[in-house]
């Protein structure tokens, strides 16, 4: 089967098409003919620096590539909710020993596939996965509830742009940051209230948005250095749930406002084997609210072939591109 590969890491040039064997079938996987992929940060991490990532990094030579969507070609033993011929998606490979959705077929361990929404196409589903489960996750961990006030911050990125949906699904009020008119302008098509962070100051948009009370959660898909923000954005008691943590920072704030920080590492059930069965449980639950109107993926305008792959990645490091970058296979 065809696919790019990797034999070391470095820049976009690491990629390399190759003829490599079709995957084989095993107990408790389907095999899936792949449709499409789309590109996350943590796939140019670990196309960049995978040996300083520990386990993630992709065994030589790797084949990247984690969200998919698909036609499953084969079942393995034990499996009972997936049949040949059905569209399924998933984040499923692309670390570790885990051979990634970059190729023509994928074995993916059923428990972390769920069936496609009926209601998009192959791309868009194939957008949804990693970002989908982050932001699900968060949301769920931070407690969500209807009629709460909720920031996120980065609401025109892949996870930010999700979150601010399934707030707005939950029946939160929700706001969100952005940085210029064309990202504004997605936050508020979305159904957010748009902050453009450039032109005002944390304490500004907390006392015209919630008359200086903060927000009940704030959901950080920047993180960082911006997690500083979300602490001073959080309401006494608050919670904050961010995607990015690897920072040393004071915590004063955090404590004095008595605020619950939750870190979101979608990544644990593929790298540790434990509790995959949810990752289906989630996505199950994400095409549902597809299907029923409530969350559109966004999909970024430019189109790339597998053979593009480092094309689609430079798009994604550029910060040019509106949504997630999706490659079809």
């Amino acid at each position: 089967m065809k696919a790019m590969i990797i034999k070391q890491f470095g820049g976009t040039e690491v990629f390399e098409a190759a003829e490599v064997a079709k995957p084989e079938i095993k107990a408790g996987h389907i095999l899936v003919k792949i449709a499409a992929t789309s590109v996350n940060t943590v796939d140019t991490m670990l196309r960049q620096m995978g040996a300083e990532l520990g386990p993630l990094a992709p065994t030589m030579p790797g084949i990247l590539g984690m969200d998919f969507a698909g036609t499953v070609e084969s079942v393995g033993e034990g499996v009972t909710q997936f049949a040949v011929g059905d569209e399924v998606y998933g984040c499923a490979g692309g670390l570790g020993e885990l051979q990634g959705a970059l190729a023509e077929y994928m074995v993916a361990d059923a428990k972390l596939v769920a069936l496609k929404p009926k209601t998009i196409s192959m791309r868009e589903a194939a957008a949804l996965p990693l970002v989908g489960i982050t932001a699900y996750e968060g949301l769920i961990r931070a407690g969500i509830s209807k009629g709460q006030k909720v920031l996120v911050h980065g609401g025109s990125g892949g996870v930010g742009h999700v979150a601010l949906q399934l707030a707005n699904y939950f029946g939160a009020d929700v706001y969100s940051t952005g940085g210029g008119e064309p990202q504004l302008a997605l936050i508020e098509k979305l159904g957010a209230t748009g902050i453009n962070y450039r032109n005002q100051t944390v304490a500004e948009y907390v006392e015209q948005h919630t008359d200086g009370a903060g927000f009940d959660i704030v959901y950080d898909s920047v993180g960082a250095a911006n997690i500083a923000n979300s602490f001073e954005a959080a309401a006494l008691n608050g919670q904050v749930a961010t995607t990015v943590s690897m920072i040393e920072m004071d915590l004063t704030t955090a404590h004095f406002k008595g605020l619950s920080l939750h870190v979101v590492f979608m990544l644990i059930p593929m790298i540790h084997n434990v509790k995959r069965e949810q990752h289906s449980e989630i996505l199950t639950t994400l095409a549902a609210i597809v299907d029923q109107g409530k969350l559109t993926p966004i999909v970024d305008e430019k189109h790339y072939s597998l053979e593009q792959i480092g094309q689609a990645h430079e798009r994604l490091t550029s910060g040019k591109g509106m949504g997630k970058v999706v490659v079809d296979i």
